[in-house]
Formats: C-alpha cells, sequence, structure tokens
C-alpha cells in the first residue's frame, strides 16, 4: 500500500532534536516507515535467499541494526562491546527462529529507537569532535559517524527493497 503522507523530512522538526541532527532522525524515521510496510508479511522461507548473489534480505535486517548499534557507539566515544563484536560475526549467518522476520524487523525498530534517544541526547556543541572508529581508530567525527550511520541505513534499505521485490515477484 502506497504511503499516504508526505516523507518524514517535509513533516516538519521532530520534538528534541537539536536542529543540526534533524535530518539525521529524519533519515531514520523515513526508513524505519519503509521497511516496516515493506517487510509486512514477508516470508521467513525468503529470508535467507539470495538472488542473483545478492545479499539476503535477512543480512539487511540484521546489519541495519548492527550498523547503527556500531556507529552510535563510537559517536559516543565508546569502543564494542563483547556482544556487538558477537553480532557483527553473526551477520548475515542464516538462522531459523519462529517468526524470524518480525523478531528482525522489532530489533530495527528497537535500534532507531535508540539512536533516537541518543540523538536527542546529544549536544550539538560535541559535534564536531573527533571520534575513532574500529580497533584502527580510523578518523572521524560525531556528526561524521551519526550523518553516515543516516545514509548507511537508507543505502541498506534500497538494497533491501530491491532484493524483497525481486524475490516476491512470483509470490
Amino acid at each position: 500500500m502506497p504511503q499516504t503522507k508526505p516523507e518524514v523530512w517535509l513533516r516538519g522538526p521532530l520534538p528534541q532534536i537539536p536542529a543540526l541532527l534533524q535530518p539525521v532522525a529524519h533519515a531514520l524515521l523515513q526508513a524505519r516507515e519503509e521497511l516496516n510496510l515493506l517487510m509486512a508479511g514477508f516470508p521467513d522461507e525468503l529470508l535467507w535467499q539470495r538472488p542473483a548473489g545478492l545479499a539476503s534480505p535477512g543480512f539487511h535486517l540484521q546489519h541495519l541494526s548492527g550498523v547503527l548499534s556500531r556507529l552510535f557507539t563510537y559517536a559516543r566515544g565508546e569502543q564494542l562491546t563483547q556482544q556487538q563484536l558477537a553480532y557483527l560475526n553473526a551477520e548475515g549467518k542464516p538462522a531459523e527462529a519462529p517468526n524470524l522476520t518480525q523478531a528482525l524487523v522489532a530489533a530495527f525498530n528497537h535500534q532507531v529507537d535508540a539512536a533516537l534517544q541518543q540523538l536527542i541526547a546529544t549536544n550539538e556543541a560535541t559535534l564536531t569532535q573527533a571520534r575513532g572508529v574500529g580497533r584502527a581508530q580510523t578518523p572521524s567525527t560525531v556528526l561524521g559517524l551519526l550523518v553516515h550511520a543516516a545514509e548507511h541505513t537508507q543505502r541498506h534499505y534500497g538494497q533491501l527493497l530491491v532484493t524483497v521485490k525481486v524475490l516476491m515477484v512470483d509470490k
């Protein structure tokens, strides 16, 4: 069913989100809305299919949650936990559970909620502060990490959209 509301960025400022972080929040909320519509009723048996060698929908769903968690952790100036590293290692590996698609979508929704709470708590004065990424401490900034999290989410949602549409062609 097509979306009848304007895109999130056209609905006005989001309460409590700092002005400079509005685009990050808008992108995350837009991805969440579209992903929830796309994945409603998606069959678990197609979750790990890789048409034409593309990444599976299951990978994208896992990665969307994982990358948000990791990038927002780096934005706080923290290193990844053992749990985050284990999650990273498991991304893309087929898993089986009842209603797994719904569970992966719920995990993404939870991660977007956590990201929004972090955006609310982010002081705009910290946006240009340096942050290291990964074990190599590759240089970035708070703003760089938050913007990358938003664009990376949009990129993977787009890839998920195409893969799901291809898989659902005969359904």
